[in-house]
């Protein structure tokens, strides 16, 4: 019975140079997605914590959030195409902090952080409550 393969994530290839870029990162109560832009808003690189291999409960934690930031980032970083960074963290899952730390830790310069969480100002009616 032949084994099975075991499935590798490598690091991505870009086809273009940015030194200046935005992260967004978006935090949900189940999953956290990290996309770098350059400073049009094309998208040159993306991750997220079920991307990464987490699964289930398991995805919405800090550490996933944490790996996720990471892999973007350390894949521009050493390619040479990331120096300087805006970030803007939308949503209010468990990731928010861990991934803006993972961010800093990783060198890059960090212009500034924006919370980019839409909250309405009394629009429409929200759904009526969860009964458990």
């Amino acid at each position: 019975m032949p084994r099975r393969a075991t499935r590798r994530f490598l690091p991505r290839k870009t086809k273009h140079r940015i030194l200046k870029g935005i992260i967004c990162v978006r935090t949900s109560f189940r999953n956290t997605i990290v996309t770098v832009t350059d400073t049009q808003g094309q998208a040159v690189s993306w991750s997220s914590a079920g991307a990464c291999g987490f699964k289930g409960t398991k995805r919405r934690s800090p550490f996933a959030a944490q790996i996720a930031t990471e892999n973007v980032v350390d894949t521009l970083v050493n390619q040479g195409l990331l120096k300087e960074a805006e970030v803007l963290v939308s949503g209010t899952g468990p990731g928010r902090e861990t991934a803006v730390r993972a961010i800093y830790q990783s060198g890059i310069k960090i212009k500034n952080i924006h919370d980019v969480t839409s909250m309405p100002h009394n629009g429409c009616r929200p759904p009526k409550r969860r009964r458990v």
